[in-house]
């Protein structure tokens, strides 16, 4: 299962010289590898090194008063060890054996060359035993499996790259933000229905230091801060609702001023206080708008996830779009872009962007479909048939083996309209088709979906706030509970039109190889049918003992 949740960063990099880090791990890989060339049987072919440092500051501030305050630094060591040859390595997938090697190990704080080449040494040592015995017991499995479909390499070859760069040093006044935090925060206390509500921010500096015996010397780094405000309640039928708010920047003095965040606070309320008293959704398929941020996630998890490279290899997941290059897999009037290059977009701070992926590899801009045309796949250095290089989209999270992954997805159409006119279009579908109501998908927080062959091929979008819209002209009617669920290929035939306005949704994916920053920015979608589901609901109600007032003592 695949997940996309709400979530951003920020991208800001400087040249600079190598650092230290650099030159420890170099001369530690350099011995490594050369004694296991001579020495280790099966010999490794391929040896890397990849060092992710994180610096993290974390307030929470629930009505009034921190919850919770810290401040983390850890550096993350992985190991890439590959025996065997390109054309058959440790890596190869067998079965339903999934292929992990690499664990998180943290290494020093301090350059010091002693203490992180003995830990380095010793996980060497560990994923090397590893990846041995691993090639060993597939290559004398090999005979009693029947030959693989796609017969492509192991590992392809790329081009070393040298590049250093980082972010700034991280600025974060723990103190200021504490006090900002408990005046917004106490905010909340004015909505009842919020049972549990809170205001977070974050602050962080991501480094990530690569060296591989190809020759890659890499560093690059990210600053990113993110405030982050979530109102919980329960309906008196025991549903849980919530609703959200956040701002993304590089910088947490950039973020906004506390006027704007307390308008934010009590948008946050008053949509909770208004779901709550909404009616619960009811089943339905029928016509409706996606809005830019809903359509994101809808891509992100149809259509994204089943054109990552690796899947078209892996006999157990479901291979919806492995035969379908050249061919055409969605309208005519749409195409689409993945550009980890593309920093921002109208002004937007985009999540899924980078200068170089997970294995090295330079980052670039893919068109994987040209007016609905399906041209390429996302790919790591995991070859599959008729894509033996990658295009830089490797990536993991510390502790995690790579694979290929989203980066930045962006939808681009030829068929677009007004925001009004699309509204016009819905109307008439609805009319049309004669249904109640259609639907507008406001807010999103994010989705999931299956690709495994043994599942059913399906994704569910979780919105947060969505109404139904009438023909006859009545209000539109805000609705709590609608679970967006449907299969890929029935669910791109049903596009009509777009907006001709983008949206931009930041979030963080999580699947084989951990969670990792993406964006997905779409115009609004209309569409001739979508299915909802109920939400699941809890059997509790709300507190029976009344919310304590203010000022009272026990």
């Amino acid at each position: 299962m695949r997940t996309l949740v709400v979530f951003s960063l920020f991208v800001v990099l400087r040249a600079h010289a190598q650092s230290p880090l650099v030159k420890i791990l170099s001369d530690e890989l350099e011995r490594n590898f050369t004694a296991l060339q001579h020495k280790a049987d099966p010999a490794p072919y391929f040896l890397g090194y990849e060092v992710t440092d994180q610096e993290q500051d974390v307030i929470l501030a629930t009505r009034g008063a921190i919850d919770g305050q810290n401040h983390n630094h850890d550096r993350i060591l992985d190991i890439t060890v590959r025996a065997g040859t390109p054309k058959f390595d440790n890596y190869r997938r067998v079965g339903t054996d999934r292929v992990r090697f690499t664990l998180p190990t943290r290494i020093a704080l301090d350059d010091n060359a002693e203490a992180i080449r003995k830990t380095v040494w010793l996980t060497t040592d560990r994923v090397y035993r590893g990846a041995a015995q691993r090639l060993i017991r597939i290559k004398s499995d090999e005979k009693l499996h029947s030959a693989a479909a796609d017969s492509s390499d192991d590992f392809s070859v790329e081009q070393p790259q040298t590049s250093f760069s980082s972010p700034p040093k991280m600025k974060f006044n723990s103190a200021e933000w504490t006090t900002r935090l408990r005046k917004v925060s106490a905010e909340m206390s004015k909505y009842p229905g919020a049972i549990n509500s809170n205001v977070a921010v974050e602050a962080q500096r991501l480094m990530t230091t690569i060296v591989t015996s190809e020759g890659t010397r890499i560093e690059s780094g990210r600053l990113f801060a993110r405030l982050m405000i979530t109102t919980r309640g329960k309906a008196s039928d025991g549903m849980d609702l919530a609703s959200m708010e956040s701002f993304e920047t590089g910088d947490p003095s950039t973020l906004p001023k506390d006027p704007q965040i307390l308008a934010a606070v009590e948008r946050a309320g008053k949509n909770l206080t208004d779901l709550l008293h909404a009616p619960p959704a009811d089943p339905f398929v029928g016509p409706a708008i996606l809005s830019g941020r809903a359509a994101g996630v809808f891509f992100h998890e149809i259509f994204g996830h089943r054109i990552e490279g690796h899947r078209q290899k892996d006999e157990n997941e479901g291979q919806t779009f492995t035969k379908s290059v050249g061919k055409p897999v969605l309208p005519s009037f749409l195409s689409v872009v993945f550009d980890p290059t593309l920093v921002e977009f109208n002004g937007v701070t985009l999540n899924g962007t980078y200068a170089y992926d997970d294995e090295g590899v330079k980052a670039r801009r893919m068109v994987a479909v040209e007016n609905g045309i399906l041209k390429t796949f996302l790919m790591s250095r995991s070859p599959i048939d008729g894509f033996p290089n990658s295009n830089g989209h490797g990536r993991r999270s510390p502790g995690n083996e790579v694979v290929s992954r989203q980066s930045n997805l962006i939808v681009e159409s030829s068929n677009k309209v007004t925001d009004a006119e699309l509204r016009k279009m819905l109307i008439q579908e609805i009319t049309k088709q004669g249904k109640p109501y259609g639907l507008y998908f406001d807010q999103v927080t994010g989705g999931y979906t299956t690709t495994a062959s043994r599942g059913l091929q399906a994704f569910t979008v979780i919105p947060l706030i969505v109404y139904r819209v009438f023909a006859d002209g009545r209000p539109d009617e805000l609705i709590r509970g609608a679970d967006i669920v449907g299969t890929p290929l029935a669910s791109f035939e049903k596009i009509i039109a777009t907006s001709d306005k983008m949206e931009v949704f930041n979030g963080i994916c999580g699947a084989e190889s951990g969670n990792v920053p993406v964006s997905a920015v779409s115009p609004a979608l209309l569409v001739s049918q979508i299915e909802i589901q109920r939400k699941e609901r809890s059997q509790d109600r709300p507190p029976y003992l009344s919310r304590p007032s203010a000022g009272v003592q026990q």
